[in-house]
């Protein structure tokens, strides 16, 4: 009785010699000093590489967006001028590539700037 008798996958040389000549690939750059990120992790990181950190002011504005608080609302609160929340919700849509307030605050909690 042999696996495949058994309902064990059956692995086939055709499977594993990319894999193998992959890893292979992989030893041998990291072997001659090179580093070595997978695709994945390299494109991660590529979202967020030239990411403009938000400033303390912005992150409080974008807290009480994702609040749900107006403009207006938000200018009392933090004892500033409308208008000055507009300049912070503008700049904090810049810096994370967000079409609007909701998107914003989307991005934020996925990158763990804000919680909600």
């Amino acid at each position: 009785m042999d696996a495949a008798d058994v309902g064990e996958p059956q692995i086939h040389e055709r499977h594993v010699r990319p894999l193998f000549t992959k890893l292979v690939g992989v030893i041998r750059q990291v072997h001659a000093g090179k580093k070595r990120i997978p695709a994945e992790v390299a494109a991660h990181l590529a979202e967020h590489l030239s990411d403009e950190a938000l400033t303390e002011r912005e992150r409080d504005v974008l807290q009480h967006v994702a609040g749900g608080n107006r403009n207006r609302d938000i200018a009392e609160q933090l004892f500033i001028s409308e208008e000055t929340v507009k300049v912070h919700v503008k700049h904090i849509m810049e810096k994370l590539g967000a079409s609007d307030r909701t998107e914003a605050v989307a991005i934020a909690v996925r990158r763990g700037i804000i919680q909600l």
